[in-house]
């Protein structure tokens, strides 16, 4: 396999998917060692730092990337392999933003409430333990956590020259903040555009479903994933497969529509892999899935829906990716799921 190891510069990171020269061409197959900025492009580093003063609206959400892809083209469907992802850094912050969260007025949800007061919280990272310490600042509380390394972005150029901020998730991935973006897992995404164009960032040391205040444990990541290609399979929504899971993620507003843009993706996912009509497979859904809120703060919201692969007949998705690049990551030998 192919090792191409990329560090972007400052100069290099990329803060929209679509509109951005790539980085470099790599063929499918290759495996990508790269390193990613938090959130914050580094700026909040201590519990004195805000976002009000440190952070400014252009500067947000850095990605690494994006990479032309060899061969892709629109309607293929690029396949992203998660090997490992390592924390960079020793601490990770999280923030309350002004006018931003799930809790708080914003501008899109606008009401008479002030601004909730501005608080960092910088979390230790324990390499031996893997764990996040969280300490409060109202009170005398402090509690480790287990870390879970996640992308809260990963995607590719939209389609009809769109250009679009790397704070958005939608149909071609972006800023969904799952934490189901995982070591182990594969990722699907349409190629709307030759190339791809893929990118990926916004590294969280642990995040909970919903990312309620609107900043998870964010912090710099080394990331190694493999990019493969599926000629033609482009699906309407991301979808991703793990050991045990198939999943779709729908990112659009308001809350109920995401979920419907993911079930819909679902039974279509069901549909071409046991041969089911449509409204039986909207049936057997009905009694199997489970649907995790990944984010409720983004510009648009995006709900997960997961069916376990244990409870269905054996059936190969895209003919059995996720097993093969599971195989060719494990041949690595640097990482533990």
């Amino acid at each position: 396999m192919s090792i191409v190891t990329f560090r972007p510069t400052p100069e290099q990171y990329g803060f929209t998917f679509g509109g951005a020269e790539p980085v470099m061409r790599v063929r499918p197959g290759t495996v990508l060692s790269l390193w990613t900025e938090d959130a914050y492009c580094g700026q909040i580093r201590s519990v004195h730092d805000h976002a009000s003063t440190s952070l400014t609206g252009d500067g947000l959400n850095p990605q690494t990337g994006p990479f032309w892809i060899e061969g892709a083209e629109p309607g293929d469907t690029l396949a992203v392999h998660i090997v490992d992802l390592t924390p960079a850094r020793d601490w990770g912050a999280s923030a309350t933003i002004p006018f931003f969260g799930g809790l708080t007025s914003t501008p899109l949800a606008p009401s008479l409430q002030p601004a909730l007061e501005e608080r960092t919280w910088v979390y230790a990272y324990d390499r031996d333990a893997h764990t996040v310490t969280f300490e409060a600042q109202g009170s005398d509380f402090a509690v480790a956590l287990p870390a879970n390394p996640m992308l809260g972005t990963v995607g590719v150029a939209p389609a009809d020259r769109e250009v679009r901020s790397s704070l958005v998730p939608d149909a071609f991935g972006g800023n969904m903040d799952t934490p189901e973006m995982r070591a182990g897992a594969t990722a699907y995404l349409r190629v709307n555009v030759e190339g791809a164009l893929f990118s990926l960032g916004d590294g969280h040391y642990r995040q909970g479903e919903g990312e309620a205040c609107g900043t998870a444990v964010e912090g710099a990541m080394n990331v190694t994933v493999i990019v493969d290609l599926i000629k033609g399979g482009g699906a309407g929504w991301p979808r991703i497969e793990n050991d045990t899971h198939l999943m779709s993620i729908g990112s659009v507003r308001p809350m109920e529509d995401a979920w419907r843009a993911s079930q819909v993706d679902m039974i279509a996912w069901l549909r071409d892999l046991h041969g089911l009509d449509v409204l039986d497979a909207y049936q057997l859904l009905t009694q199997i899935a489970e649907v995790p809120v990944a984010n409720v703060v983004d510009t648009n919201f995006s709900v997960v829906t997961k069916v376990d692969k244990r409870l269905l007949p054996a059936a190969s998705a895209y003919d059995g990716v996720h097993a093969s690049l599971r195989e060719r990551a494990a041949a690595l030998g640097t990482f533990t799921y």
